[in-house]
C-alpha cells in the first residue's frame, strides 16, 4: 500500500474511533504517512458518516481535541475553541491565538443563527499614511508584511470567551488541557509544516530571533517527524484557562505582546496596552440570500466572503445548473463570470461598516443581482467587470489590498445540532513573523489598503484607526426550506476563499455531490482579472475552450482547504480538503 493510499484510508471512517483513544505513536503514525500537499487534485478522501456529532479541522490533532470535547458532551463552541487551542501549536502558519476569526453559531433549538466578528483592529495611533513610504506612495505588499508595524490586536480570543459565555457547556478551563499536554510533550511536524518553513515564503521567519530560533533551531530548519515542543505556549495557556481573558488583554501577556511590537527589530508597530484592553468582539446579523430553495447565510462586513458569496450564487440563479455535467465549459465559464460581478462589487465597496457605509441590501437586494446578471454573456468572457450602483452606495475608489492564502476553517456539528463554522487567520504564512511566548502575531493590518486613495478618491478599505480590515473568509452556513441546518463549510485560500465555498456550495445542491465529492473537485478561480484552473487535474483540458472564449488562463495549484459537513436524513457527511493534511470525525 502506497503512503497516500494509507492516509486516505486513515483519515476515512475508522478515525472516529481510532482518534479518540489514539496513542502518540498512532498520531505520528498518521502525520508520518501524509503525503506533502504538492500532489493537488490527485489524493481523493471519501466522505466521512456520523450519526451523532462531527467535526472538521485542518490537522489530526486538532480534529481528535475537538472530538474528545464533543464526546464528553461539550457543545460545539466548546469543541472550536479546544481546536483552535491545538492550531495555534501544531498549524501556526495558518492561525491562531495571536490572530483574527469570524465565527457563525447555530442555535438548532432556538433556530438562531450568531455571528461574532473577532477580526483583529487597527491601533488607536495607525494612520493611512502607515503604509506609505517618504514619497506619499505605497510600499511593497511583502516589505508591509514582516515585523510590528502590521499587527492588529489579537481577537480570536476574546470572540471565542463572548460564544462560550452564551453557547459553552464544558467549564473554560477543560477546554485548554489536550494543547497544554501537547505543547508541553511536543507535536510531530507535518510534511506541510516542513515545506513552509523550508520554502520560507514569509522572509521573516528567519530574520527575527524568537520566531528563527523556534523554527530553526541551532540553525537546522525543523523536519517532518520532529517532535516540536513548546513550553512557553503551554505557559500562557496555563495563564488563560486559569485567569481568562485577563492575563491576554490587560496582564503579562498583553505587556509581551505590546513590548514585542513596539521593539521589534525590523518595522516596529504602534499597538499600545489601552489597545490590547478595549478590545471588544461584536455581534453582528448574519448577512443571508436565496440560492434556489436554499437561504446561504454568512458574515457581514468587514468580510468581504458573506456577501459576495450570496452574489455570485445568486447571479447564477437563472441558469441551470443541475442540467450541466460536474464542471462543463457552460458551467466553468458562466461561473467565472458571475465571480467577476462580485469581486468587482467587492473591491469598491466592502469595508468595515462601522466606519464606512456599506451598501450590504443593495449589493444583495435580487432585483440588483438579477440586473447585473444580465452582463453575462454565455458565449464569450466579459473581461474586466466594472462595480456596479447597489441602492445606497457612495462614490468610492476599488481597493488595492492583497491576502494572502494563510488560513484556517473549521466545520462543527454537535449532539444536540448545534453548529459552528468558524474561519480563523493570521493571514500571510506566519503572519507577521514576530512570535510572543510560542505564538504568532497576525500581520492583519496589510488586509487594508496599502494606498488609502486611488486617483484622488478615497478607498473604502483604507486603514483608519481602530477600524477592521477587510477580509475575504467566508464561514457559511445554508439552511433549507423549513430553516433547518443544511450544510456547514468554509475555507482558507485568501480571496479565493469567495471561489472555493461558491464552488462546493454548487457542487450540493445543483450536482447533488455529498460534500467530500463536491470538495474534491477540481477547482477553478476568477477574481476579476485571468481565470485560473487547477493544476494537475482535469480541469485544465478546459483551458483551450475557455481561450477560444475570449479568457485569458493561467494554471497553477489552488490550495484550497475547505471543511463542510452536511446534515441529512441519514445524520451526517463529512468532506476534509484532500489538497490539506485536514480530517473528519464523527461518532
Amino acid at each position: 500500500m502506497s503512503r497516500i493510499q494509507l492516509f486516505q484510508r486513515l483519515s476515512m471512517v475508522t478515525l472516529s474511533l481510532v482518534f479518540t483513544f489514539a496513542s502518540q505513536a498512532e498520531i505520528i503514525k498518521q502525520q508520518e504517512d501524509r503525503e506533502p500537499e504538492a500532489a493537488t487534485g490527485v489524493i481523493h478522501k471519501q466522505a466521512v458518516i456520523s450519526k451523532d456529532f462531527m467535526i472538521a479541522a485542518a490537522n489530526p490533532y486538532a480534529s481528535r481535541a475537538g472530538f474528545n470535547i464533543l464526546k464528553k458532551g461539550g457543545s460545539a463552541i466548546d469543541a472550536a475553541i479546544a481546536v483552535q487551542l491545538v492550531l495555534t501549536l501544531v498549524e501556526p502558519q495558518s492561525s491562531g491565538i495571536g490572530g483574527g476569526a469570524f465565527i457563525l453559531h447555530w442555535d438548532k433549538k432556538e433556530k438562531l443563527l450568531t455571528t461574532f466578528d473577532g477580526r483583529e483592529t487597527a491601533p488607536k495611533a495607525a494612520t493611512a499614511e502607515l503604509f506609505l513610504d517618504e514619497s506619499g506612495k505605497a510600499i511593497s505588499w511583502i516589505k508591509a508584511v514582516v515585523g510590528g508595524r502590521s499587527v492588529g490586536v489579537p481577537g480570536v480570543l476574546s470572540a471565542l470567551k463572548k460564544a462560550h459565555q452564551q453557547y459553552g457547556k464544558l467549564a473554560w478551563s477543560a477546554l485548554f488541557i489536550e494543547a497544554i499536554e501537547l505543547a508541553e510533550q511536543g507535536f510531530i511536524v507535518s510534511p506541510r509544516l516542513e515545506k513552509l518553513v523550508t520554502m520560507q515564503f514569509n522572509p521573516g521567519i528567519s530574520q527575527l530571533p524568537e520566531i528563527k530560533n523556534y523554527f530553526f533551531p541551532n540553525n537546522i530548519a525543523i523536519k517532518a517527524g520532529d517532535r516540536l515542543k513548546n513550553k512557553k505556549l503551554a505557559a500562557v495557556y496555563r495563564s488563560i484557562a486559569k485567569e481568562g481573558l485577563k492575563p491576554f488583554y490587560h496582564g503579562w501577556i498583553a505587556e509581551r505582546i505590546v513590548d514585542a511590537v513596539q521593539n521589534s527589530s525590523i518595522a516596529p508597530g504602534k499597538l499600545t496596552l489601552q489597545d490590547m484592553a478595549n478590545y471588544q468582539p461584536k455581534q453582528r446579523p448574519a448577512v443571508c440570500g436565496a440560492y434556489r430553495v436554499y437561504n446561504v447565510c454568512g458574515m457581514a462586513p468587514p468580510s468581504s466572503g458573506g456577501v459576495a458569496i450570496i452574489q455570485l450564487l445568486a447571479q447564477l440563479e437563472r441558469y441551470d445548473l443541475a442540467k450541466e455535467s460536474l464542471n462543463s465549459l457552460t458551467a466553468v465559464h458562466l461561473f467565472t463570470q458571475s465571480s467577476r460581478l462580485a469581486f468587482a462589487d467587492r473591491e469598491r465597496y466592502i469595508a468595515d461598516n462601522d466606519f464606512v457605509n456599506v451598501p450590504v441590501e443593495g449589493l444583495i437586494s435580487p432585483d440588483y443581482l438579477a440586473e447585473r446578471s444580465k452582463l453575462i454573456n454565455i458565449d464569450k468572457d466579459m473581461g474586466k467587470a466594472q462595480a456596479g450602483f447597489p441602492q445606497g452606495a457612495l462614490t468610492q475608489a476599488d481597493d488595492l489590498a492583497y491576502e494572502l492564502p494563510s488560513t484556517s476553517h473549521i466545520s462543527i456539528i454537535d449532539k444536540q445540532g448545534n453548529a459552528i463554522s468558524m474561519t480563523t487567520s493570521v493571514e500571510m504564512a506566519f503572519g507577521s513573523a514576530v512570535m510572543v511566548e510560542g505564538f504568532i502575531l497576525n500581520n492583519q493590518l496589510t488586509d487594508f489598503s496599502l494606498a488609502p486613495k486611488v486617483n484622488g478618491q478615497w478607498v473604502a478599505n483604507r486603514l483608519e484607526p481602530l477600524k477592521r480590515p477587510r477580509s475575504s473568509m467566508a464561514p457559511t452556513m445554508v439552511f433549507n426550506e423549513d430553516n433547518s441546518l443544511k450544510l456547514v463549510i468554509g475555507s482558507p485560500g485568501g480571496s479565493r476563499i469567495i471561489n472555493y465555498v461558491a464552488q462546493a456550495i454548487v457542487g450540493v445542491i445543483d450536482w447533488q455531490l455529498d460534500p467530500q465529492t463536491a470538495i474534491n473537485l477540481p477547482k477553478v478561480t476568477n477574481r476579476n482579472k485571468v481565470t485560473t484552473l487547477e493544476k494537475g487535474t482535469n480541469m485544465v483540458l478546459l483551458k483551450p475552450a475557455l481561450e477560444a472564449k475570449g479568457h485569458k488562463v493561467i494554471v497553477r495549484d489552488l490550495n484550497s482547504g475547505l471543511h463542510a459537513i452536511e446534515v441529512t436524513e441519514q445524520g451526517l457527511t463529512g468532506g476534509a480538503d484532500p489538497r490539506r493534511e485536514g480530517v473528519v470525525l464523527g461518532l
